[in-house]
């Protein structure tokens, strides 16, 4: 397999973050980015074995992964796949979402929840939360997708050199898909699974994602 760095992004993620760490393992070498947890993720994720980064103070999901990609690019990464600590990706899926660009098809590969015919996206979310973003997402920065910010997404190495992530919260996630487009970066979606783990999480990750594309500014 290409030479390929998976970032954990993790804020007191304790309850899940020891095995999403061991499930992703088998798919490439994992890094993880304590974004100034206050439970024990850090002291798990050091237990695990694998390279943990460390924010001292919390930054935001954006600032952490920018941080892994920074270290990404400095170890040569052919692939960098971004992954949640929070337990609601699929590890067996990462081979699906890298595949494209394995097969030189695609700069970036973004994961859709939508496209997954089974998918058990809570009613009220999907349809006035999620959709609602899809469609100002679209409208904003002139793309096609049918998801907005899902965490799971892969990157070629030639788009880990374009992209630069300069918002520190959530509002990465648009900023990441305003710079695919800017850049001219070929892109992708495929299936993925979400799992949600309780209602409420997810609700209120909802409201976030709808805060970010109407009123969050991308900075250029």
């Amino acid at each position: 397999m290409n030479n390929v760095f998976i970032i954990i992004p993790c804020y007191n993620e304790a309850e899940h973050l020891a095995k999403v760490i061991e499930s992703v393992k088998p798919y490439g070498r994992v890094v993880v980015v304590d974004d100034g947890s206050t439970d024990n993720s850090f002291q798990i994720a050091v237990s695990s074995g694998t390279l943990v980064l460390k924010h001292l103070v919390n930054r935001g999901m954006g600032a952490a992964l920018e941080t892994g990609d920074r270290l990404a690019r400095s170890q040569g990464a052919e692939i960098v796949v971004h992954f949640d600590a929070d337990g609601q990706h699929v590890a067996e899926e990462i081979p699906l979402l890298i595949q494209p660009i394995v097969n030189n098809e695609a700069d970036a590969v973004l994961g859709s929840r939508f496209l997954k015919p089974t998918s058990a996206i809570p009613f009220f979310k999907k349809h006035f939360i999620l959709k609602p973003a899809v469609f100002f997402q679209n409208s904003m920065l002139g793309v096609k997708l049918t998801d907005a910010h899902n965490g799971f997404r892969a990157l070629s190495c030639h788009a880990l050199e374009k992209i630069r992530i300069t918002q520190d919260g959530m509002a990465h996630a648009t900023e990441i898909i305003e710079q695919i487009k800017t850049n001219n970066l070929t892109y992708q979606e495929v299936p993925v699974t979400v799992i949600y783990h309780e209602f409420g999480q997810g609700f209120l990750s909802g409201l976030k994602i709808l805060k970010d594309l109407i009123f969050g500014k991308i900075n250029k």
